[in-house]
C-alpha cells in the first residue's frame, strides 16, 4: 500500500492526435504512430494525506515518439497557480505516480514511460468540462489552448454519441467520446486538429480507480 493515502474526484478532458476513439484505448498502436496530447483535470473533492485539494485544477502536455508503452515520453506538468506550497507538492506527487501502487492509475503508468519531465508550471488554468455534453475548454496562458466538441454525424449534422467502457481501466470506467482542436507552446509544441477527445468523471486513489456502484 502507498505510504500516503490520497483520492481525487472530478472531471477530465483529454485531447490527443489519434483518430476519433483513439486505438490506444484498445491496446492498439496510435493512429499516426506517435502520441501527442493535452489534458486537464478539475478536482471537485480530493486530498493527499492531510492536504485538501478541493477545487484545484491540473493540466499537462505530453508527447511520445511511438506508442506510450514504448517509453521515451516527454511531459510538462501544470499545477493550479492558486495552490499552496503543500497543495503543489501533493498534486505533483499524484501526477508523478508517487504514493500510488504500480499500474493502479494512469498517472503512475504514464510517469513510468517518461524520459524527460520539464519543470512544473504554476499558472492559471481555465478549464470548463461538460462530460454529458461532450464539450470542454482548456486554457493555460502561453502554454495550452484547446477545446473539445461532440462528433457530428456527416449526413445529418447532429451530435453523435459514443462511449468507451473500460471496466478494468486505470483512468476511468466510462468516457464520452468527442473531438478536439488544440495547440501547445513552450518546451513541447503541439498542433492537434479535429482529432480524438474524451470527457470523463474521475474517482481514483493510490490503489486505483473507484468504480461506480451498479
Amino acid at each position: 500500500m502507498p505510504d500516503v493515502t490520497w483520492t481525487i474526484k472530478g472531471r477530465e478532458f483529454i485531447h490527443c492526435n489519434c483518430d476519433y476513439g483513439c486505438p490506444c484505448q484498445f491496446n492498439a498502436r496510435p493512429s499516426h504512430g506517435h502520441c501527442h496530447a493535452v489534458a486537464g483535470i478539475e478536482i471537485a473533492e480530493g486530498y493527499h494525506g492531510n492536504t485538501k485539494l478541493d477545487g484545484l485544477k491540473v493540466a499537462c502536455v505530453l508527447a511520445w515518439p511511438g506508442a506510450i508503452h514504448e517509453g521515451r515520453g516527454h511531459a510538462t506538468p501544470i499545477v493550479d497557480g492558486r495552490a499552496t506550497p503543500e497543495q503543489r507538492e501533493a498534486l505533483l506527487r499524484i501526477m508523478s505516480g508517487e504514493d500510488t501502487e504500480p499500474g493502479a492509475t494512469f498517472f503512475q503508468v504514464f510517469a513510468s514511460t517518461y524520459e524527460k519531465v520539464n519543470d512544473p508550471i504554476f499558472a492559471r488554468i481555465d478549464l470548463e468540462i461538460d462530460v454529458d455534453g461532450r464539450t470542454a475548454r482548456l486554457r493555460v496562458p502561453g502554454v495550452i489552448d484547446a477545446r473539445g466538441e461532440p462528433i457530428l454525424n456527416p449526413v445529418t449534422g447532429q451530435p453523435h454519441q459514443a462511449r468507451i467502457n473500460l471496466p478494468n481501466g486505470f483512468e476511468y470506467t466510462v468516457a464520452e467520446i468527442g473531438r478536439g482542436w488544440g495547440t501547445a507552446t513552450g518546451a513541447i509544441e503541439l498542433n492537434l486538429e479535429d482529432s480524438h477527445a474524451h470527457f470523463a468523471h474521475l474517482h481514483m486513489t493510490g490503489s486505483g480507480v473507484v468504480r461506480p456502484t451498479p
